[in-house]
């Protein structure tokens, strides 16, 4: 529609002599996508972008759908049909049309703010797990039919889910679709990430924008199905995924762009897609042969005439067994090819990066450079998302504390949304345990209490999109649908549940209790649409476990028992430290649990925490084996 219509001086003219048009970029002010996509689906059972929507002057919706031509076109009405017919049933009664307006306001209000309140029982966490056994795609992994999206907090929950009951087959689910992702096209082999979702059931072919939240989302995943079996090549994806974000969406003050689009030079996935020839030409015969075989590169092609490298139908392992070739010698040629196929790729014109900074994303990308560090043992993971940080409390805050949305040359704009706060505080948290720095856990707390002062239904409980400061729309919604993106309120609960523990705060317990009740209806109706909510309430019902690191980080002897510590999978622990010297106050006050937690005859030691009562505490990597639950 942007070239075939608003460019357009025809369209134009007739959309400037009777309307007055307003474009929205849905990432920047997602209060006013997320509402009026919602009256879309009300009026046309469905939706989708981009988003075409017609109102009164008072912002009373009476008409929606999504992409319009601006003529008659595949069986579609077009602009220049639709606007006259519009204009003229406006010019005849107004007043009937404001009143569909109303109409369809009270129908969205009731979809959007029915009272779904209720108790949510461990109950609901089961019924997840059977909805994703039957939707599972034992082929290819993956959930439902295509298009396929990774949603890689449902796998998440599956890890958790594994953890809590021993199911082999909640693992094997994860397994398939982790493994399935990566080798399929969606995953981009040559210079590493992965696309936004795959157009077809393989994950071969897909819609090629490159989005940070799916990134740092499959990051967070990859990490823990490494934590989880120990497998090695989970490990490798997320640091390539890393790798990828750091050197292509990282702004020079290290913050993170959002995304980078499917198109380049007019052709969707044209940056990302090969030739027989082309790689021969890069590699030799020799190696261009090799990568070829090994990539699924053939003359036919596997997309549209071109192929998009993938490991779908054997791996470099299934290779390496078929052919006459030592895995190691294999994987060394393929990098090698890699790098220099990646070189060769850079000369070609890039699709359009779009280069916001959203503090939502970021907040994501932060709590997943940060599960990262802990797990791969990786401090400089957690300086980059400390860079990011401090960002977002230099240019994303305003004097008095309040989190805006969106930076971009300069401009930081847009009251800070329920996302904005809830994944912000997310990457802070786990950000405080990678580094054990207490003022980022004090931001954490800060940030969330505002967010509670801004966001919260003092009625019914749970936590409006926009806060009561904002652009007041026709109703202020909630959301809790964990899709492609989890949900704010997910998010919010998880860090509730959390900060309670952490800070011993009996009332925002009780608040986090409240959440969970104020969204209990609709979970209840579809658990597996609320997989991030899920993890919260597995936290909050999981036995609670704190770790206690007594001494000083700066030496060895206590970064290796953080380092055994934190590269397991405890989904249900927090850790903290009790620093030595007068950096301990700071901690103490902030959290209760240190008091007495001290490092015994200067070493560093470990105080282990569960259902309410500690063990022994540890002073020796070794004994640290010794503990049952260590291994658990």
């Amino acid at each position: 529609m942007e070239h075939e219509s608003f460019e357009d001086e025809e369209v134009a003219a007739l959309l400037n002599k009777d309307y007055i048009s307003i474009k929205v970029d849905r990432e920047e002010r997602p209060d006013v996508d997320h509402l009026y996509m919602s009256v879309c689906q009300a009026l046309t059972g469905q939706g989708g972008w981009p988003l075409t929507v017609i109102m009164t002057p008072e912002k009373k919706p009476f008409f929606a759908g999504t992409y319009f031509p601006k003529g008659r076109k595949y069986g579609r009405k077009g602009l220049m049909d639709i606007l006259p017919q519009i204009t003229s049933k406006w010019d005849e009664d107004s007043v009937k049309i404001s009143e569909i307006g109303d109409q369809i306001i009270a129908e969205t209000q009731s979809r959007l703010i029915a009272n779904l309140q209720g108790d949510i029982s461990e109950e609901s966490l089961d019924r997840a797990y059977q909805m994703y056994e039957q939707l599972f795609d034992p082929q290819y992994g993956g959930f439902g039919d295509a298009p396929k999206f990774p949603t890689s907090h449902n796998l998440s929950y599956l890890l958790r889910y594994h953890k809590r009951t021993g199911s082999v087959q909640a693992l094997a689910m994860v397994e398939k679709t982790l493994n399935g992702m990566y080798r399929g096209g969606m995953y981009d082999h040559v210079g590493w990430g992965f696309s936004r979702y795959s157009t077809d059931n393989s994950w071969l072919v897909p819609h090629f924008e490159k989005m940070l939240y799916d990134n740092a989302l499959l990051t967070m995943t990859y990490i823990e199905a490494y934590q989880v079996t120990g497998k090695q090549q989970y490990a490798d994806v997320a640091e390539q995924i890393i790798a990828y974000v750091l050197r292509d969406m990282t702004d020079a003050q290290g913050a993170f762009y959002c995304a980078e689009d499917a198109d380049s030079e007019g052709e969707e996935g044209k940056f990302y897609v090969w030739k027989p020839e082309e790689i021969r030409q890069v590699l030799g015969n020799d190696d261009g042969d090799l990568y070829c075989t090994v990539y699924d590169i053939t003359d036919s092609g596997n997309f549209e005439g071109h192929n998009i490298p993938n490991l779908i139908e054997r791996t470099v392992e299934d290779y390496a067994r078929l052919s006459t070739v030592p895995l190691q010698e294999l994987q060394a040629r393929l990098e090698a090819s890699r790098q220099k196929l990646f070189a060769h790729r850079e000369q070609r014109i890039h699709p359009h990066k779009d280069d916001k900074i959203l503090t939502s994303w970021n907040g994501l990308m932060i709590m997943a450079l940060a599960k990262a560090a802990k797990a791969l043992n990786k401090p400089e993971y957690a300086v980059a998302a400390k860079r990011a940080s401090d960002f977002i409390s230099k240019e994303l805050r305003r004097e008095d504390g309040r989190l805006l949305a969106r930076y971009r040359d300069g401009d930081a704009a847009f009251l800070g949304y329920l996302d904005d706060y809830a994944f912000y505080v997310w990457g802070l948290i786990e950000l405080y345990e990678a580094t054990f720095d207490i003022t980022l856990l004090e931001l954490a707390v800060e940030l969330n209490a505002e967010m509670l002062r801004l966001f919260w239904d003092k009625e019914q409980g749970g936590l409006f999109f926009y806060g009561e400061d904002g652009e007041q729309l026709f109703t202020r919604p909630k959301e809790i649908y964990d899709g492609a993106m989890p949900s704010g309120n997910s998010a919010a609960a998880l860090n509730m549940a959390k900060l309670a523990r952490y800070t011993y705060n009996a009332a925002l317990s009780q608040q986090t209790d409240e959440q969970l009740k104020a969204f209990a209806g609709s979970v209840e109706k579809y658990p597996a649409g609320h997989s991030l909510f899920l993890i919260a309430l597995d936290y909050i019902v999981g036995a609670p476990s704190e770790i206690v690191l007594a001494g000083d980080p700066a030496k060895p002897d206590l970064q290796g028992m953080a380092s055994k510590l934190q590269r397991q999978f405890r989904p249900n622990a927090i850790y903290m430290l009790h620093p030595s010297g007068e950096q301990g106050a700071a901690a103490r006050k902030l959290i209760p649990l240190l008091q007495d937690k001290v490092a015994l005859g200067g070493k560093a030691t470990a105080y282990i925490c569960e259902n309410f009562a500690c063990q022994t505490p540890v002073t020796d990597l070794d004994e640290l084996d010794e503990l049952e639950d260590i291994q658990d």
